[in-house]
């Protein structure tokens, strides 16, 4: 660990909200010494307090415990296991310290533990590593989180959007076969979603059919199928 600025932090103080015209404390894990070099360096230019660098989760608690920073910037997988480490001193320093922000840096977009470090809370951010190359959005990105605000990488949010259309399997249907579903949904017949919808009985009864077609649905009484129709409606939301 080489401490990077005063490990003591001032009582409570209102200007003292991360924000871009205040002195923004920040304790930093990341096992790779050329990158964790680089990147306190770049703090500490752009005016930031790099209270404590340290290469694994560990060293990390005993940073914050000590420090309180405005802000741990840390990599999810670190030493010993090079596993989830990082994520899991994250959560450690939520439970202890909700009001430090937490901006978790990773080589890849991990949409499973991403969503895990977003669920925490406020003052929370995942970005790829490749982000830092970007210095102004980074750095307004940690003073973000710093606030309490979040942020999330936009690939990311793209590996979210694809899981969505992946898994969610009402994707096959047209917008009107949504509404039509819906409808049924809420225990409407086939003549009252004609009239919600000021379209024919017959048109109704079509968009029906399609829908329990693209569902995959077996053949079996039509009641029947229209409750798996409305489960499958209803376990998708």
């Amino acid at each position: 660990m080489r401490p990077g600025g005063s490990a003591s932090r001032p009582g409570n103080d209102p200007s003292r909200d991360g924000g871009a015209g205040t002195e923004l404390r920040v304790a930093l894990a990341e096992d790779d010494v050329l990158f964790r070099a680089g990147l306190a360096g770049l703090l500490q230019d752009a005016g930031c307090v790099v209270v404590g660098q340290t290469a694994d989760a560990v060293q990390l608690l005993e940073v914050v415990r000590a420090a309180r920073p405005d802000l741990v910037v840390t990599d999810i997988r670190m030493p010993p296991g090079q596993a989830t480490e990082g994520l899991d001193a994250a959560r450690t320093i939520r439970q202890e310290f909700p009001d430090v922000g937490i901006l978790v840096l990773s080589a890849y977009a991990e949409v499973d533990r991403a969503l895990e470090l977003l669920e925490s809370g406020h003052g929370v951010g995942y970005l790829l590593k490749s982000r830092v190359g970007d210095v102004r959005d980074f750095l307004e990105a940690m003073h973000r989180v710093a606030r309490g605000g979040s942020v999330v990488d936009p690939a990311l949010v793209r590996e979210l959007v694809s899981a969505r259309r992946r898994e969610d399997p009402l994707a096959i249907l047209s917008a009107r076969e949504r509404e039509v579903l819906e409808l049924m949904a809420e225990g409407r017949s086939n003549a009252g979603i004609a009239r919600r919808l000021w379209v024919t009985e017959g048109t109704v009864e079509k968009h029906v059919r399609s829908i329990l077609t693209k569902l995959n649905l077996p053949e079996t009484d039509d009641d029947h199928r229209r409750v798996r129709a409305v489960i499958t409606f209803l376990e998708a939301r």
